[in-house]
């Protein structure tokens, strides 16, 4: 920003020091009307979070995403290897509706959706609040030698952290394998199910890791979407912003003295208490603008606002705003870019709604024997093949057969000829199709056959069906 030519700050981050090494946050207790809200809203989340990957439709987890097996069900819906385009789509869909939301409102999934954020100030930092205290009272017990109290409390927060973490663990892994085979583990026991229990003690590590130590660092270095916003946001992007304008006028920032009139001494309304600095949970100063490391959590608007109250200023000196409604004073605008992102995720929308629709229960794949000629039986044409059927349902098929839709001929399964398909399980064979020769009109005729159940037609299915040459 023009009224703030330092910008040594864009040189190093707010949780490193001046030696490389890393220095530890120990932000205020935030509290006001955007906390309630945030604190409101994660609850909410949390418990969907928790709820999901134990919640069943239909028989199929609400939500889970067993990479192992490639099998993902999303709201109830169940996606198999095979529909796996259909599950490209539905996070093409979730990736542009993040980059539309951050172009629009800058980055408040962060603050007040990601998951990250939510266990860390939400449930890890409260706890830390209550074991250890305020930010003063962190500070002195970090610089503290090691006594009874620091043991006692450190012995304490970090039994509560692995608890927790062990929890987050568990729910992690019934969303990877199914709450089904999470409970069978808990039923068995480690020993029974030693690669689940193996990887719930690496999630474990992992969760208590990053929310003892590493905490906002993972916004900072491992999250991609943290980087992803600096190319996304533009002028017009809303975002918890510093008004400068206001803030600095012609002489800048000033303490407060309440005998000081600041609008004859042009003096900005920030009075520099650095309270929005202290509650930062990124160790940053908002009012040098958009950064990196800013995750819009609000924390410094009610400290801003509480401030501002105090010493009888005006409001909103920082708050949810664009840099052009702050510099220019214009109103918001959905822009052509922002109409763009809009289309793109409209059609994905629609091609998904699509093909979810002509998405069938049962998928067939029929091909011919690689290497097999066609075989003569009398007056018919015999050709061989192979057949794997999928049933992505939670029900059974007991009466599972197939016959030609298009052509009169006869399919001869090999081994039974009706069979059984389980719940969400295949079944594969071989099977052999005759067509009178005096019906073929050409060498390669393209064939329809139909999987049925019973009477019912579950699907269809196409393949190629060989046969002489005819050389009229």
């Amino acid at each position: 920003m023009s009224n703030l030519p330092d910008e040594a700050f864009r040189d190093t981050i707010g949780t490193i020091d001046e030696g490389g090494n890393r220095k530890f946050i120990f932000p205020k207790k935030p509290s006001g009307k955007f906390y309630d809200y945030r604190k409101i809203v994660s609850y909410v989340l949390l418990a969907i979070l928790v709820a999901n990957p134990f919640i069943k439709i239909n028989g199929n987890q609400f939500m889970m995403f067993n990479v192992i097996e490639r099998r993902f069900n999303i709201f109830g819906f169940p996606f198999w290897p095979q529909d796996f385009y259909l599950f490209v789509i539905s996070m093409l869909v979730g990736v542009v509706f993040v980059i539309l939301f951050t172009v629009v409102f800058g980055r408040i999934f962060c603050g007040w959706i990601c998951p990250q954020t939510i266990f860390l100030e939400m449930v890890f930092r409260r706890i830390e609040y209550w074991i250890d205290g305020d930010r003063g009272s962190q500070s002195r017990l970090a610089r503290q030698e090691w006594n009874g109290e620091k043991i006692r409390k450190r012995l304490l927060k970090w039994t509560v952290f692995f608890l927790i973490s062990f929890g987050i663990a568990n729910i992690f892994l019934a969303y990877l394998v199914g709450s089904d085979q999470l409970f069978l583990m808990i039923e068995q026991g480690p020993v029974k199910q030693a690669s689940n229990f193996i990887a719930l003690l690496i999630f474990t590590g992992v969760f208590y890791f990053v929310f003892v130590w590493f905490r906002e660092q993972v916004c900072i270095i491992a999250c991609p979407y943290g980087r992803l916003q600096g190319v996304l946001l533009d002028n017009k992007s809303i975002n918890v912003a510093y008004d400068f304008v206001r803030g600095e006028k012609e002489n800048g920032r000033g303490k407060f003295n309440k005998k000081e009139d600041r609008a004859l001494t042009g003096k900005g309304d920030c009075i520099d208490c650095l309270q929005c600095v202290h509650v930062c949970p990124m160790g940053i100063d908002i009012r040098n603008g958009t950064q990196l490391e800013c995750t819009n959590c609000t924390a410094c608007i009610d400290e801003c606002d509480h401030i501002m109250e105090s010493v009888g200023l005006p409001k909103g000196l920082i708050r949810y705003a664009s840099e052009d409604e702050i510099a220019k004073k214009e109103p918001f605008k959905f822009t052509n870019r922002m109409k763009g992102y809009t289309a793109v995720l409209f059609i994905l929308l629609s091609v998904f709604v699509g093909m979810l629709f002509l998405r069938t229960n049962v998928e067939a794949i029929i091909l011919r024997l690689p290497g097999q000629l066609f075989q003569h039986k009398g007056d018919k044409i015999s050709n061989v093949y192979t057949y794997k059927i999928v049933n992505k349902t939670m029900k059974d098929y007991s009466d599972i057969h197939f016959e030609l839709i298009d052509q009169k001929g006869e399919i001869k399964n090999v081994g039974n000829k009706n069979f059984k398909i389980k719940r969400e399980e295949t079944a594969q064979g071989t099977l052999f199709i005759e067509i009178n020769e005096a019906i073929l009109e050409s060498d390669k005729t393209t064939i329809k056959i139909g999987v049925y159940n019973g009477k019912e037609l579950l699907e269809t299915t196409k393949t190629n069906f060989l046969g002489p040459r005819s050389f009229n």
